[in-house]
C-alpha cells in the first residue's frame, strides 16, 4: 500500500515569539524595533491581539520619501533612529503605526501547508506572514527563512534525521530490523516488515515531522508473530 502523508504545516515551523507593534506605536519606536531585531517588518495588533496590518522598512522609508527627504537623509532614515529611547524626531510630528501600516495584512493559519505559505510569499513579494487563529488573533510569525529551512536540505541530511527520528541515536545504519528508508527529493519511502512491536503509524508520524520531508510513502507490511 502507498500512502502519502500530508505536508508540513505553518504551525510546525512558525516562530511563536513575535516582535509586534500597536496602532499608536511611533515612527521612532518602529524603526528601533526593526533595526534592533534585524527584521524587515512586523505585525500591528489591536488590544485583542487581532492583526490590523503590517509595517515594513519600506513603509518607513516610503513615508520619509513622500515628505521630501531624499539622498543621504532618506538612506539614513532607519539607522539614525538608533538613538536612546525617549528622544524625538526633529522632522515634526511622528506618524504612528496605524498610519504607516499596510492593511489588511496578508496572513496564514497554522494548519495551512508550508508550501502554500511559500507560494503566498512569492506571489505577494513579502518575507514574513503573520500566523493567526480563526479569530484573526496573532499566534506566531512565519518568515521566508522558516519556510526555506524545510525545503533547502539534502536527501542525505533528511535520511539521517529520519533514521534517527524513527529509531533513536544508535550508530547502526539500519536501526530497526526489517525496515528500509529511502529519500528522494524530500519524499521518504519506508519499506519492509519491521517487528510487530513497532507501531507503523508512529514510524510514519516520526518521519513526517523531520524538516525537509514533504511526504511519506508507506510500503510497510505487517509481520506476524510467527514470522521468524
Amino acid at each position: 500500500m502507498s500512502t502519502v502523508v500530508g505536508q508540513r504545516t505553518v504551525g510546525e515551523v512558525m516562530t511563536g515569539e513575535v516582535v509586534l507593534a500597536r496602532p499608536d506605536t511611533s515612527f521612532e519606536e518602529l524603526a528601533r524595533l526593526l533595526v534592533g531585531h534585524r527584521i524587515s517588518g512586523l505585525p500591528v495588533v489591536d488590544d485583542d491581539g487581532k492583526v490590523m496590518g503590517v509595517v515594513s522598512r519600506t513603509d518607513l522609508t516610503g513615508h520619509r520619501a513622500g515628505h521630501g527627504q531624499d539622498g543621504p537623509a532618506r538612506r539614513a532614515t532607519v539607522p539614525t533612529l538608533r538613538q536612546p529611547a525617549g528622544t524625538r524626531s526633529l522632522a515634526g510630528a511622528s506618524p504612528k503605526a496605524g498610519e504607516l501600516m499596510t492593511s489588511p495584512a496578508v496572513t496564514v493559519h497554522p494548519e495551512q501547508r508550508v508550501v502554500d505559505a511559500a507560494r503566498i510569499m512569492e506571489r505577494r513579494h513579502i518575507d514574513r506572514l503573520p500566523v493567526v487563529d480563526e479569530e484573526d488573533r496573532l499566534v506566531g510569525i512565519a518568515t521566508r527563512r522558516d519556510l526555506l529551512r524545510v525545503f533547502l536540505r539534502s536527501d542525505r541530511e533528511i535520511l539521517a534525521d529520519v533514521t534517527c527520528a524513527v529509531s533513536g541515536p544508535s550508530p547502526a545504519a539500519d536501526r530497526i530490523e526489517g525496515l528500509r528508508i529511502d529519500v528522494r527529493d524530500g519524499m521518504v519511502t519506508m519499506t519492509g516488515s519491521p517487528e510487530p512491536a513497532h507501531d507503523v503509524a508512529a514510524l510514519i508520524r516520526a518521519a513526517w515531522r523531520v524538516d525537509g520531508v514533504v511526504g511519506v510513502v508507506n510500503r510497510l507490511t505487517a509481520r506476524s508473530g510467527s514470522d521468524r
